[in-house]
């Protein structure tokens, strides 16, 4: 009995370290030993003047109004339809790829859920598990693979962003779990990377200070310090435990142990890097009520974490696909996956329109953003980023997961050729665009997900 309360009071003060560990916004596990393997390329992901290399996937929800987002021509001789019009001032500095596929996306055996598969296939090309439960596998996505090869040269391997409220679990899609439905980025085939959707948090977790507040920066490097001796405190107590515990026990407690240590690595390799840069701004305040100010803070934030070499590779949820908001600051009303599923009715259609029409001048504004912000050698961020804007589905309607709506933004240093409509037939597999932009950064790789080769038209 002695034994078995002690066992009790040992987990219980475990299990509160756990929370106090886990609760740490401002940090990120790492794949320990992909990070270590890595190590030994610093050099990856610059431009042949020694500037950073940046990539960043934007996603937008339900597809599009086909009829309207199509450009009339190919090549540099191309006119932009009427929802692309608000990037007519940049046209030099993006290119459109239309007739790119994810096979894993349409129905096959699994049936419905394509708004999930959606999610789930845009940057792994994998199919996931169809399961509600926590048996959930897809594949680890491109964002992840380039931060494991290239994430050790900055403050954060990576950043995840959305305008959403993480759910992590439950059903949501036809029996899909809502971590397909809820999250681009991917650790592991079965590890997913939760995005935050709070401005404030975001700017907290990269610069933990306000300009000028030389008492929160001392809160900061209290709060800091803390989380350090937290983990200390949790390791210690997790070896204990460890030595009372059965087999599975053991096996999931040291799939924990794994995790704090990535954790207190993390924690190590910041400190390295010196005082934490000074974004020259004010903290935000929160969300905003309006979504088109969400949507370009956060994307505010993810300039300022460029700007500052605080993280090289991003991804930006900008809703889930089989979101059904309504945007009533542009005359719309009605929900947006209420749309998608048109019927080819005119009234649905141009509303649809409407918002790929809104949702275009939101990525039309962050590259502006990038564009006007100079980098260290003297380009601009947008000239060093390949900026990739995409969605799932391209006729929500008839849940079609080829042709997709791809635009790739900037030009990587010189390696991606803006300006132009590139017109891919076949249905070619958009991770093999995939593969030519992990080279691009510096990661070797002849294959991703479902490749069957290397896109080079780019």
């Amino acid at each position: 009995m002695h034994m078995q309360n002690q066992l009790e009071l040992n987990r219980r003060r475990f299990l509160k370290g756990i929370g106090a560990c886990m609760a740490l916004p401002a940090f990120e596990s790492l794949l320990a030993g992909k990070l270590l393997a890595a190590a030994a390329a610093p050099q990856k992901a610059v431009t042949a003047t020694g500037a950073p290399l940046r990539t960043a996937f934007v996603y937008f929800p339900n597809g599009v109004n086909l009829a309207k987002w199509r450009p009339d021509g190919t090549g540099s001789d191309y006119i932009l339809n009427q929802t692309m019009e608000p990037l007519t001032m940049l046209q030099d500095d993006f290119q459109i790829i239309s007739g790119f596929e994810h096979k894993n996306g349409w129905a096959g055996p699994d049936g419905a859920g394509d708004h999930a598969r959606a999610n789930a296939t845009i940057l792994t090309g994998m199919r996931p598990k169809k399961t509600a439960g926590a048996d959930i596998r897809v594949g680890i996505s491109v964002d992840q693979v380039a931060a494991q090869h290239i994430g050790q040269v900055t403050r954060f391997p990576s950043l995840e962003l959305s305008c959403d409220r993480v759910r992590k679990s439950g059903v949501c899609d036809s029996g899909y779990s809502r971590a397909y439905q809820f999250n681009l980025s991917w650790r592991s085939e079965t590890t997913p990377v939760a995005p935050e959707s709070n401005p404030r948090l975001v700017f907290e977790r990269l610069f933990g200070t306000r300009k000028g507040a030389t008492e929160r920066q001392r809160n900061f490097e209290l709060r800091q310090a803390r989380q350090k001796s937290i983990l200390d405190f949790v390791l210690d107590d997790a070896r204990n435990l460890q030595r009372q515990l059965g087999r599975n026990d053991v096996q999931k407690l040291d799939e924990y142990l794994a995790g704090v240590r990535e954790i207190e690595q993390r924690i190590e390799r910041t400190e390295q890097f010196g005082k934490l840069p000074d974004p020259g701004t004010d903290t935000p305040s929160g969300i905003p009520l309006s979504y088109q100010e969400h949507i370009r803070l956060m994307f505010d934030m993810l300039v300022l974490a460029f700007q500052t070499d605080s993280t090289r590779v991003a991804t930006f949820l900008l809703a889930h696909d089989g979101s059904n908001r309504s945007f009533k600051d542009i005359g719309v009303s009605d929900g947006h996956h209420y749309l998608s599923h048109h019927q080819n009715d005119e009234e649905k259609l141009e509303k649809i329109a409407k918002i790929d029409l809104f949702y275009v001048q939101q990525y039309a504004y962050f590259l502006h953003r990038l564009r006007e912000t100079r980098d260290l050698d003297g380009k601009s961020l947008l000239d060093n980023s390949a900026i990739i804007y995409c969605s799932g589905l391209s006729d929500a309607n008839r849940h079609s997961h080829d042709n997709l709506p791809v635009v790739v933004g900037g030009r990587a240093g010189g390696a991606l050729t803006p300006g132009r409509h590139v017109k891919v037939e076949n249905s070619v597999p958009m991770t093999n665009f995939y593969v030519k932009l992990l080279n691009i950064l510096g990661v070797k790789a002849d294959r991703f997900g479902d490749s069957t080769g290397v896109f080079e038209n780019v």
